[in-house]
């Protein structure tokens, strides 16, 4: 719908997103239609007379339900039900149906059911009044219960108990986490479908599943990379993000939003093949904003720059974004040239360090040249000297490493 302030550019690049969700349910678009309202009809949305349009529409092309392109009110698809007589799904309802489609691992599974309670529960409609009222007999005088209120009471339960379970996952990823804070970690954000999983395995020599869909990838996934320091790093694949996604859908992969919230800076992959990339950038800083970790240090990955179009004027996107780079992961192009990103911002925020151990040492050696960049060795007996530069994560890696070799030697 196009409402007061919008345009119809903007609408029919909204409506070609929504058709790609339909593709990616499995769903077939039979007709698009799209209306100009000065502001949206409480009752219907689009209004009893667009209504009764659709429904001739729907009836000519044989449509088992209408895909609206917005967030409807439980009232709106009752009410479009009755006038269209076909089945209404909102934006929200078939991103909701993707994830379950998509969700493969306990937590992801879980995580889409709760997302799924949440928003059926205010749209829970079957008002059986069996129970609505007990007449007669002792004990049994009062207004009763309707089939819907436990119904909807039964629905809380479970999202209660799913919370729990969820819960206990998250504790199980913080133990993990506390495992991870001794080393530098990139969560890779974006658009959903601009690349990431293509790119963590092009950095990572990774197998994680890529598929041209969208939401092919709702777990964080997340795997080490050799930056060209011969530094490590962790790479941390995360779930994608859409224009309007749902905030219930957000809160219920709060554990899988949490590993973003951990790492130490992000690259920010962009399809630059997509028209509407700009907008989508827009959209991931939002979100991003939303979640409290949009001041965190990031790169600008332009990605699928094998597809990009010949009027994307890369010089400008170079002066607008700093620091970016521009790759293809399906091809291998770009990737030394993001590794040398990553470890240009690693390099900014190094300190510089001096470490004394044996010279006998040759795997807490070896770790020093690993964790950071040797600056000078320096031998004094059997004591090598090392100089090196660092980061705080890395430093602390190095202090812990070093500690626990003088309690080894000191236990003999």
């Amino acid at each position: 719908m196009v409402l007061k302030g919008e345009t119809r550019t903007h609408e029919q690049e909204s409506l070609d997103e929504l058709c790609f969700l339909a593709d990616t349910a499995g769903a077939e678009v039979k007709r698009q239609v799209i209306q100009s309202l000065l502001k949206p009809d409480p009752a219907t949305y689009i209004g009893k007379g667009k209504a009764r349009e659709i429904k001739d529409l729907a009836e000519e092309t044989g449509a088992g339900f209408i895909l609206f392109d917005t967030d409807l009110t439980p009232a709106q698809v009752k009410n479009l039900e009755r006038l269209l007589e076909k089945k209404i799904i909102d934006r929200s309802g078939i991103i909701l149906d993707i994830f379950a489609r998509r969700a493969r691992t306990r937590e992801a599974k879980l995580q889409v059911e709760l997302a799924q309670l949440n928003y059926y529960l205010p749209r829970l409609t079957r008002a059986w009044t069996h129970l609505s009222r007990q007449e007669g007999g002792i004990g049994t005088r009062g207004p009763g219960e309707t089939q819907l209120e436990v119904d909807r009471r039964a629905v809380r339960r479970k999202i209660a108990h799913l919370e729990k379970q969820l819960d206990a996952i998250e504790r199980q990823h913080r133990v993990r986490r506390q495992g991870r804070k001794n080393i530098f970690k990139i969560a890779l954000v974006g658009y959903t479908n601009a690349g990431k999983s293509s790119l963590l395995n092009a950095l990572s020599g990774a197998d994680v599943f890529v598929e041209d869909q969208l939401f092919a990838t709702l777990d964080a996934t997340i795997r080490r990379c050799r930056l060209s320091d011969n530094r490590e790093v962790l790479l941390i694949d995360t779930v994608g993000f859409i224009k309007r996604l749902p905030h219930h859908l957000v809160a219920s992969f709060r554990s899988t939003l949490n590993e973003a919230r951990e790492a130490d800076m992000f690259l920010h992959v962009v399809d630059v093949s997509d028209r509407a990339f700009m907008e989508h950038i827009a959209v991931v800083r939002d979100v991003l904003r939303d979640l409290g970790i949009h001041t965190k240090k990031s790169i600008m990955v332009f990605n699928k720059l094998d597809r990009a179009h010949g009027d994307t004027d890369i010089n400008s996107l170079k002066e607008e974004f700093d620091p970016v780079v521009f790759t293809a992961a399906t091809r291998g192009i770009g990737l030394e040239d993001l590794k040398k990103a990553v470890t240009g911002v690693l390099a900014a925020a190094e300190e510089e360090h001096t470490v004394c151990v044996s010279i006998n040492d040759s795997r807490l050696i070896a770790g020093l040249h690993r964790l950071g960049t040797v600056l000078s060795t320096e031998y004094r007996d059997s004591t090598a000297v090392i100089t090196l530069r660092a980061d705080t994560h890395a430093l602390q890696k190095i202090k812990s490493l070093v500690d626990h070799e003088k309690d080894i030697n000191s236990d003999h």
